[in-house]
């Protein structure tokens, strides 16, 4: 009794694990595939995992592609250079500081952004401010969204690649 429950479990564990290794195979048909390839900057591709064939590709020699636009990624750290950035991950896109005063002014500002695409689009940058008293009204976090947003596309112009 006890060999068959073994034998079921492990029979059971093997065509779990077969359906998981098979997932890879299903792609979207509507992601072109080089949208996410990036030729340099905070975005780079790092290694050589392939497109997800299997879940075994985790474990191969290489690293993960970073899914983030490299002029707002630049954009941001540059916009906010005032506050200290306390960690910035480009893999996920979330970059997230400490405390800090604006040039010229009084109120320290606290900032976490997500981009969370690799178009060069409103859509995809995500701004969240706060002062030590709580959020600050949307009409400041939309002027720092749209700051970012300018200088991307401006370092886009710079880069010639518009």
């Amino acid at each position: 009794m006890m060999i068959k429950l073994r034998l079921k479990t492990a029979v059971l564990a093997l065509a779990c694990l077969g359906l998981v290794a098979s997932c890879g195979g299903f792609k979207d048909r509507k992601l072109r595939e080089d949208a996410w390839v990036v030729e340099s900057g905070p975005e780079k591709t790092y290694g050589g995992v392939d497109d997800g064939s299997s879940i075994f590709d985790v474990f191969k020699d290489g690293g993960a592609k970073v899914k983030v636009n490299r002029y707002l990624w630049t954009a941001t750290l540059e916009t906010l250079n005032f506050l200290p950035v306390q960690s910035a991950d480009p893999f996920t896109g979330v970059i997230t500081t400490g405390y800090g005063r604006p040039p010229g002014g009084g109120q320290a500002y606290r900032a976490t952004v997500l981009i969370s695409d690799p178009a060069l689009d409103a859509r995809s940058l995500n701004v969240s401010l706060q002062t030590q008293r709580g959020p600050v009204n949307a009409g400041t976090q939309r002027a720092v969204e749209n700051a970012i947003l300018t200088r991307a596309r401006q370092l886009r112009v710079q880069a010639g690649k518009y």
